[in-house]
């Protein structure tokens, strides 16, 4: 009997991925890693994929090439602060009533479904919805990375509207949020996710195969099961970061990465607040210079200072990982005392054009810092 995990792996590097009960275990941990410390708990997605999966079987995953340009498709994720969603999961329920909603507004059934983001729990929640509704799940995402809001997604960059847009809790309760832009949107998406206790299901983009082929980032899929894999494999081998950095390296979709800080947790400031988890962590170098780095996060890892020295800055992707064995860290599960490497990757080129710069830059988190790509801030050194 072959290796589910040999299995998937063959098919990775054939252009094919089968998310097998097995394979599951490392895809969650590369969208993790890929997350930047946002995303939703892979634990919780993890178990929710495989229980999804052994019930209903494996979806379909269809290369968004293949999708038909007429076809029908939607994303679906779990939205609020990562430190409720470790808290209060999904029944399965209200991730069927958020895709159904949406389809009886739109007047029509989805052909596939399609993940927001290639981070955490909502990379394994589109998985949990294929499985359950019988659907095809597209090979791309809308970010490459996981952003906290609602208009941080290559789609609204590319103009397709995020709304109708349908929000579901645990008892079924249910909104449809219909706004002209995506960032009134989110706007009303997070207050209604704050009354409903910052751990809902939510649908929306709905549109053609044509467009999603238009505007989302392809190919994500197995490079978070192969990011995963690598950690598995430089454990192994004796070193998982050098694994990882090499992926990110040889990737046409980032290109860049390499380890800006190795140090420990030496203070921690987190807090849900607005509807998201935000604050600040300082790092004490290992070094015996003494050297600090502080990281601005909400939900998702912002910004990386050296002292006063900027180091790596959204949309980049700054992924904070135990310094022995790559196992990504997300926002809600640092502590005291960690001992950590922080890396820095690239972000896809679709998120530094002019017009995703609008939504996604360092001062559309309030940060006072331009855009400098990770490869410009590694050569001022």
């Amino acid at each position: 009997m072959s290796d589910p995990q040999q299995t998937a792996q063959r098919e990775v590097a054939e252009g094919h991925l089968s998310l097998t009960v097995a394979a599951i275990h490392d895809f969650a941990r590369g969208a993790t890693l890929l997350a930047t410390g946002g995303g939703g708990d892979p634990y919780i997605g993890r178990l929710m994929a495989q229980a999804a999966i052994r019930e209903y079987g494996q979806p379909d995953i269809i290369d968004i090439e293949n999708l038909d340009d007429d076809a029908m498709v939607c994303m679906v994720a779990m939205l609020g602060a990562p430190t409720v969603l470790s808290e209060k999961g999904s029944s399965g329920d209200d991730i069927d009533l958020a895709i159904k909603r949406l389809s009886e507004r739109i007047g029509k059934p989805f052909d596939a479904l399609i993940p927001v983001e290639i981070g955490g729990v909502n990379s394994t929640i589109p998985v949990v919805a294929a499985a359950r509704l019988g659907l095809p799940l597209v090979n791309a995402d809308g970010m490459g990375r996981a952003f906290p809001e609602v208009q941080m997604v290559t789609m609204n960059f590319e103009g397709i509207s995020a709304t109708p847009f349908v929000i579901v809790d645990e008892h079924a309760n249910s909104a449809i949020i219909e706004t002209s832009d995506a960032k009134d949107a989110e706007t009303f998406v997070r207050a209604v996710a704050i009354q409903m206790g910052l751990s809902c299901m939510v649908s929306g983009y709905a549109m053609t195969g044509a467009e999603a082929k238009r505007t989302m980032i392809h190919g994500t899929l197995p490079m978070a099961l192969k990011l995963g894999e690598c950690i598995a494999a430089g454990r192994k081998a004796g070193d998982p970061i050098e694994a990882v950095l090499e992926y990110f390296n040889t990737s046409k979709t980032y290109g860049f990465a390499r380890e800006i800080f190795d140090g420990k947790l030496i203070d921690l400031r987190r807090e849900t607040t607005s509807g998201f988890s935000v604050g600040q962590c300082t790092l004490e170098a290992f070094s015996c210079d003494q050297k600090t780095m502080t990281i601005q996060f909400q939900n998702e890892y912002l910004i990386a200072l050296e002292g006063d020295t900027l180091r790596a800055v959204v949309p980049d992707l700054i992924m904070v990982v135990d310094r022995e064995t790559a196992e990504p860290i997300p926002v809600e599960a640092m502590r005291y005392g960690q001992r950590v490497k922080v890396l820095a990757a690239a972000a896809p080129a679709a998120l530094q054009t002019p017009q995703a710069l609008k939504y996604i830059s360092p001062k559309c988190f309030g940060l006072s810092y331009d855009y400098t790509p990770i490869e410009a801030l590694s050569q001022q050194e």
